[in-house]
This record gives C-alpha cells, sequence and structure tokens, in this order.
C-alpha cells in the first residue's frame, strides 16, 4: 500500500495519498507518517496544520526514518512549525539522519560544523560531510566543499579541486556554483583567466536567481561595458 500512495502522491493525486497514508500511518508506518507529515506541512491535499506536521515527524524520527530526522531538524533548526529554535537539538538530529545516507542532511551537518551553530566548530569535519553529500550528486555540497578547498580550510588550499568542485555546482544549475565559477575564470584560479567566461557564468548566476550576479550585471549595463 506504501508505494501505491508514493505513486498516487507522484501523480499528484494528493486525496488519496493522504488518505492511504493516514490509514498506513495511524498503523505505525513511519515511512508514511513522514510522507503525511509533509503533506501537512506544505498543505498538499489537506489543511496545513503545524500540530499534526511536528507529531507525525516526531513518532516517525523516533523510528528513526531519516527524513523525518531531517525535516525535524529543518524544524528545530528554524524554530518554526511549533518548536522552539534550537540548534543542538536540529545538529543531533540532522547527524542522525546523515549517518542514515540522507544527502541534504550531510549538507546541513557540515553547514553546522564548518559555522560552529549547535557544535563546536570543526572545518574538516565539515569538509568530510560535505564530500559525502558531493558524493551523492549534492550541489550545495560541492559548492561549499569548493569553497573550503579555495580557503585552505579544513582541507589542503587546492585551486584544482575548487574548479572541479564549483564546476560540478554550475553544472547542476545551482546559482552560488555558477558565480563561484565565474570568479575563478575572473581570477585565473584553477584555471586560464578568460573575463568572457567569467561574464558569461556571472550572466547564468544572474538569470538564476544570484543577488550579487544581478547587481554586477547591472552595473555593467548601466556602465555601458554590456548589452544584452
Amino acid at each position: 500500500m506504501i508505494q501505491e500512495a508514493h505513486n498516487a502522491y507522484n501523480a499528484g493525486d494528493f486525496t488519496t495519498a493522504h488518505r492511504l497514508y493516514s490509514k498506513l500511518a495511524e498503523q505505525g508506518n513511519a515511512d508514511a507518517q513522514t510522507s503525511l507529515a509533509y503533506m501537512h506541512q506544505k498543505e498538499q491535499g489537506c489543511q496545513k496544520d503545524d500540530a499534526r506536521t511536528l507529531e507525525l515527524y516526531t513518532k516517525a524520527a523516533e523510528a528513526k526514518q531519516p527524513y523525518a530526522l531531517f525535516n525535524l531538524g529543518i524544524l528545530y533548526e528554524n524554530g518554526i512549525g511549533g518548536v522552539q529554535h534550537d540548534q543542538f537539538k536540529a545538529h543531533e538530529l540532522h547527524m542522525e539522519a546523515a549517518t542514515r545516507e540522507v544527502p541534504p542532511a550531510m549538507y546541513e551537518v557540515a553547514l553546522m560544523l564548518e559555522r560552529g551553530l549547535g557544535c563546536m566548530q570543526n572545518f574538516s569535519e565539515a569538509a568530510f560531510w560535505y564530500e559525502e553529500g558531493a558524493k551523492r550528486g549534492h550541489l550545495e555540497s560541492f559548492n561549499n566543499l569548493g569553497a573550503l578547498y579555495k580557503e585552505g580550510h579544513g582541507v589542503p588550499l587546492d585551486e584544482n579541486r575548487c574548479f572541479i568542485c564549483f564546476k560540478k555546482a554550475a553544472d547542476g544549475g545551482l546559482a552560488e556554483g555558477l558565480y563561484n565559477l565565474g570568479l575563478l575564470y575572473d581570477q585565473g584560479i584553477g584555471c586560464e583567466m578568460n573575463n568572457d567566461t567569467a561574464l558569461d557564468y556571472c550572466r547564468k548566476a544572474a538569470y538564476a536567481g544570484h543577488e550579487k550576479a544581478k547587481n554586477i550585471i547591472r552595473g555593467l549595463q548601466e556602465g555601458g561595458k554590456i548589452v544584452f
């Protein structure tokens, strides 16, 4: 039945998905509890209900459902959905999810380690978890790992690895990756300097919504240096 519920959800039939997930959730199915919580959180086929969302995520997290751990961690990290802001609890939950192969949780753990949020700051541990996320194709992990290689934080300074990481993020369409790759071409870091290529990536980053890139492009346009 869980696959039937997933199929209904993926097909956009939220009414059927909600009915099936609800039945399975009552039977203690942690995957169904997680999906049902998400539907209540996002108001999909049902009313938005923070209390119900928290209840279901908590139950599923107690059963160590990976994405329930991650989503509950997001609530604590941001102090939303009826919970108090608690970075330590968020870090604990993200770490539990990261060890259960959840790429965005790996990224969140790394970010918290890099910034010392809810844990002791540790650049080498941050690099480890960014790399784990990157291995699984997580674009933000590639981008942030590239930044560590660029600065030599927690890893040896390595311009070539920096370039590879930013390129992966950019190829995936990540706005920050596009912008960072443009900066490398502009400065000749890990590649030959090429102002035209740098501008091209900056333009792509602007199209993808990167605010700083937008400002740069706008300034160049107003200065008459480029024309779209």
